[in-house]
């Protein structure tokens, strides 16, 4: 059971991170290194909205494994 969770946590890590890298504002990739593009924050719609959402899923998901995998291995 703990091999699984395990796995699971490690999935969910990834994916957690992808989606927050998904989210960064600016044009593509271009937000990553760090390059301002002086943009307005506007209101989440469409394909952004969808990545918020799955990044609050996925984090509470995480919370859980890891808060079970505490109590399962103690």
């Amino acid at each position: 059971m703990v091999t699984y969770l395990n796995i699971a946590l490690i999935i969910i890590s990834v994916l957690l991170i992808l989606s927050v890298i998904l989210q960064s504002k600016g044009a593509g990739l271009g937000g990553l290194s760090g390059a301002d593009t002086g943009a307005v924050y506007t209101a989440r719609r469409g394909v952004e909205r969808t990545l918020f959402r799955l990044t609050i899923i996925l984090s509470v998901i995480f919370f859980a494994v890891v808060l079970t995998l505490v109590f399962l291995v103690n």
